[in-house]
């Protein structure tokens, strides 16, 4: 296993237009193609997450004839098929006889086939109701868009004693559902996949894919959510020999449990510390203070964070908290159960009900309670954590299947667009207090990461692409003329002091960005950061404020904004084929998302699921220029065809000083990447600093030069910031 290109789906982009695409994956050095979610989907989703259907392939891509097709295409390029897979939830559609099994949960409860495939409190309440009424149509009832199956037998009652006959409840839509959902998305509803027979149905395409050699592995998308993700995975494994990852967030410190059967995560970890590796944390005090001055939050992250977290318990989970309380027998424990969710540092406590809890586990929970006894009275707290660890089997499961979403709203969605002092921190996965870590730090890293985990740098869930993070890195070497750039910009056009900051970090990292585009993430952050509207509280009058004010930057500061981004570039293109040298060279299996072959300055989704303009990589692979688009490509097509000739190898770090990260992989690889440029300029350049190559004739695969023995970095790196040697055999 030796690399991954993920492409994403859409009913544009089917498996006919990857097809066509085999020549350009061979020649680029992708070991397996990687596919977004391949079956069968709301008709016109973009990414392929709301399934509702598991037993076909997805038509608008083509169906299974094309995912055949495309199969057989590619694995005569030597190219297997990875597939994202979706056992967490599926979609509650509009209208909702869109999910056949769902509709038949609504109309006959608990007599259902289906009726074990949904996590769900009977009447499952559906919050769907605003102004108006239901109507009965037929054997269906009608709310707007709305439509749900009338349970046979009441379809002449009057509407009030027919509402409350049927195995649900229409309630208001801001009330919880009476599900367990994906994350707040009341669309999606969760699926009871530790079910031996649930499993069976929703699996029995996907892994009849394998057995027959159309796909040669999987990834899981958020594991967290199952109430046994290693059970899950235990069964999972043996039907899927091939690669097997999850899309697994892992807190600061935090690796997988050894008691998980994959090969690891889809590598947010990697991504975080390789972005710290091309910060400086020299002006870090600089860049808070400018961030407090001009937004007027705290400069202390933890705060924001926590209440961040109680915020998203309040709005989005008193349903979740109220199921968790049951499942306890312990309705007194309100207060600390929302202090110790609030206090959790990880997605998930890893205890198995019915097992000991491991160290890790009674750690992490039992910290958690100190700080949650800092705010409630110390002996709920206690009693919380005791129940947390070794109380009911649904307690323990429910506290955990609510940990992740408290982090992924309060933290991803919430904290991260409300704390951003540099913004390329703010990652999945990320804390963006922690601004930087040394070569040493990322070779202590390397050396405990499993060989089969996958690391990234862009995915169609990244905050920004990796290009708009190597331009925001750059401002951790600029701080103080990024200060007095802003604050110009700000003088001249403000709106919101809460929002204007991450704007136009945004627009100087994005640039050049259209006023659509830039109106579309701004809006989209506004939403997240919940300070004054959110996706449930809307303000016309204040979203015309933003629209204004992205025009208005554009216009009036878009000249500005162009030439100081032209400054940062000559060191964005430094920190950019830097950090996808590292990302391809580094332990792991290395993922390139769709398009992050070149430049790409895109936000996050939509934006980073645009088109590809696939037609201009082709071109610049088979004429290659002198240009970043072209350098970035020329790195990543050395690096993954070097990665398939030489298997895989050990890592060895190798000194190289403070302004460059080099390492060996075996006897067979070497990746020097200049880092903090701006600081390496302001020295004046590398002087005498060198880097001891290992015995042997090495061959720079980016420049064609050949050296040996000990080099000096100014002449190593003098046409490209990157080198990747080759070791004649």
């Amino acid at each position: 296993m030796t690399s991954t290109y993920r492409v994403q789906l859409t009913p544009d982009f089917g498996f006919g237009d990857v097809a066509e695409l085999a020549d350009y994956f061979r020649e680029l050095g992708a070991g397996h193609v990687y596919l977004s979610p391949i079956l069968q989907a709301v008709h016109d989703s973009r990414h392929g997450y709301d399934v509702t259907d598991h037993s076909r392939v997805r038509a608008e891509f083509g169906g299974r004839d094309g995912l055949v097709a495309l199969s057989g295409v590619l694995s005569g390029k030597g190219i297997p098929l990875i597939a994202d897979i979706v056992p967490n939830h599926m979609t509650v559609p509009v209208p909702e006889s869109g999910n056949r099994a769902l509709w038949s949960v609504l109309r006959d409860g608990p007599a259902s086939p289906y009726a074990r495939w949904f996590d769900v409190v009977w009447p499952i309440d559906l919050p769907v109701l605003g102004d108006g009424a239901p109507a009965v149509d037929g054997d269906v009832l009608r709310y707007f868009d709305h439509e749900f199956p009338i349970r046979p037998g009441t379809e002449h009652m009057p509407l009030d004693e027919l509402l409350a006959a049927q195995h649900y409840r229409l309630v208001p839509w801001r009330e919880p559902p009476g599900y367990r959902r994906f994350f707040d998305v009341s669309s999606l509803i969760g699926l009871r996949v530790e079910d031996e027979e649930v499993f069976a149905a929703t699996h029995e395409v996907v892994l009849g894919l394998i057995d027959e050699g159309v796909i040669a592995g999987l990834r899981v998308d958020h594991p967290d959510g199952l109430a046994d993700p290693r059970g899950y995975l235990r069964r999972l494994r043996p039907r899927d020999p091939g690669p097997l990852w999850v899309e697994k967030i892992l807190g600061e410190g935090e690796w997988l449990p050894d008691d998980w059967p994959c090969d690891g995560t889809s590598g947010y970890e990697s991504l975080n510390m390789i972005t710290r590796l091309f910060v400086d944390p020299a002006e870090k005090d600089l860049l808070i203070r400018t961030f407090t001055h001009l937004t007027g939050f705290p400069d202390s992250y933890p705060d924001v964070r926590y209440r961040a977290k109680k915020g998203v318990i309040e709005l989005f989970f008193r349903g979740e908290v109220d199921r968790l309380l049951v499942a306890m027998e312990a309705p007194e424990l309100r207060a600390a159960v929302v202090e110790l969710l609030a206090a959790m540092p990880v997605y998930r406590a890893y205890v198995n009900p019915g097992e000991p809890p491991g160290e890790e586990a009674i750690r992490v929970v039992e910290a958690a309670a100190r700080e949650a006894a800092t705010r409630v009275d110390p002996a709920a707290a206690e009693k919380a954590a005791d129940l947390v660890l070794y109380g009911p089997a649904e307690a323990v499961t429910r506290f955990q299947q609510t940990c992740g979403p408290v982090m992924a709203k309060g933290v991803e969605d919430t904290a991260l667009y409300r704390w951003y002092p540099l913004a390329s921190l703010n990652e999945v996965g990320g804390d963006p207090d922690h601004f930087s870590v040394s070569p040493a730090d990322f070779h202590a890293f390397c050396a405990e990461l499993p060989p089969g985990t996958m690391t990234t740098l862009s995915t169609h869930d990244t905050k920004r692409s990796e290009d708009v993070r190597a331009r925001l890195n750059v401002l951790s070497e600029l701080a103080g003329e990024w200060s007095e750039a802003v604050e110009s910009w700000s003088a001249l056009v403000w709106f919101d002091r809460e929002l204007d900051y991450l704007a136009w970090q945004t627009l100087m990292a994005a640039w050049p960005i259209s006023v659509e585009r830039f109106t579309g993430y701004l809006l989209k952050a506004a939403r997240e950061a919940k300070t004054a509207i959110s996706w449930m509280s809307g303000d016309p009058a204040y979203e015309d404020g933003i629209r204004d004010f992205c025009r208005r930057a554009i216009e009036m500061c878009g000249f500005s904004v162009a030439s100081f981004t032209a400054v940062v570039d000559r060191y964005a293109r430094v920190n950019s084929l830097g950090q996808k040298l590292v990302q391809l060279m580094m332990p792991g299996v290395p993922d390139v998302y769709q398009g992050n072959e070149i430049t790409d300055f895109s936000l996050v989704d939509p934006d980073n699921r645009r088109p590809v303009d696939f037609d201009r990589r082709r071109k610049l692979l088979a004429s290659p220029e002198d240009s970043w688009d072209g350098e970035k490509l020329l790195v990543t097509t050395a690096a993954l065809n070097l990665r398939q000739r030489m298997g895989e190898q050990p890592y060895a770090p190798i000194e190289a000083g403070d302004h460059a990260i080099a390492f060996a992989r075996g006897e067979r690889a070497v990746a020097v990447a200049t880092r903090l440029p701006v600081g390496l300029e302001r020295r004046g350049g590398f002087r005498s600093d060198s880097l001891m190559l290992p015995v042997g004739r090495w061959t720079d695969l980016l420049s064609g030069c050949e050296h040996t023995g000990r080099i000096p970095l100014a002449h190593l790196l003098s046409r490209y910031p990157v080198a990747l040697l080759e070791r004649h055999v």
